[in-house]
């Protein structure tokens, strides 16, 4: 199994593709192609606070149609969700960016996008176990006593992390550093928390790299453990960067 791990979009369209090019996909049509047969993965949140998120909806379904490859939903693609079902849900925290550009659609358009996320969405499975449980991707990661459970407090985990209940001075979810006291044999791929650089520790890698707040957006090659990135066109925004107590491990760039 050959894999591109992708980090969160949230709607960097532009980025999705030039990384996928640095990564030797062809766009001969209007999804990514690799000549070696690899095939790309998707950590979730596709959508919300960048400038092209339906874009990325489209690609990812048609990726997924033709089996080229895996997605796993993240709280954005869940509140997304929600949203199309007609649920009351607030339109905050990156959701109006998504919002505002499926209402510029006519009504035929609009529908056609929400069915396609929806079924996106339903199709998928809450994370994925893959290569003979060698690897699991998850949205915002996994406990080791989790993988092969789905009930709902590993539904929150692998959505939001491991929160706590409190809340940071900003707003945001106080999180625990779930992936510092991982013992797990299985490879964890996540995203979620973005950090300036690949955070490599106990056999997980946090790929969020913060594409959507300046900073770059980051595939995981697998089985090699390696990354590649390229820059964000979005303005930086350093605040919505987390930093660890130990050492954060660089990209390994070629």
């Amino acid at each position: 199994m050959k894999l591109d791990i992708i980090g969160d979009i949230h709607g960097c369209y532009e980025e999705f593709k030039l990384l996928t090019e640095k990564l030797g996909y062809r766009w001969d049509q209007n999804y990514p192609q690799h000549p070696a047969g690899r095939k790309l993965a998707f950590v979730g949140d596709l959508t919300d606070r960048g400038p092209a998120s339906l874009a990325v909806i489209e690609t990812v379904y048609l990726l997924l149609k033709k089996d080229l490859a895996y997605y796993v939903p993240g709280n954005h693609c869940d509140k997304l969700y929600r949203f199309f079902l007609g649920r009351n849900v607030k339109i905050a925290h990156g959701l109006e960016t998504t919002v505002e550009e499926w209402k510029q659609l006519n009504k035929r358009e609009q529908e056609r996008i929400r069915k396609m996320f929806k079924e996106l969405y339903e199709n998928a499975p809450l994370y994925h176990v893959l290569d003979n449980q060698k690897l699991v991707i998850a949205h915002a990661g996994i406990r080791e006593d989790y993988i092969g459970q789905y009930h709902n407090k590993v539904k929150t985990f692998v959505l939001y992390g491991d929160i706590t209940g409190e809340v940071h001075g900003d707003g945001s979810p106080v999180r625990r550093d779930w992936a510092k006291y991982y013992k797990g044999k299985s490879i964890i791929v996540y995203g979620h928390t973005p950090v300036s650089n690949v955070r490599e520790i106990h056999r997980t890698y946090n790929i969020d790299t913060g594409a959507v707040f300046g900073g770059k957006l980051t595939a995981l090659k697998y089985p090699e453990l390696t990354s590649e990135s390229v820059p964000s066109s979005m303005p930086f925004f350093a605040e919505k960067f987390r930093t660890f107590d130990e050492e954060v491990v660089g990209n390994k760039d070629r």
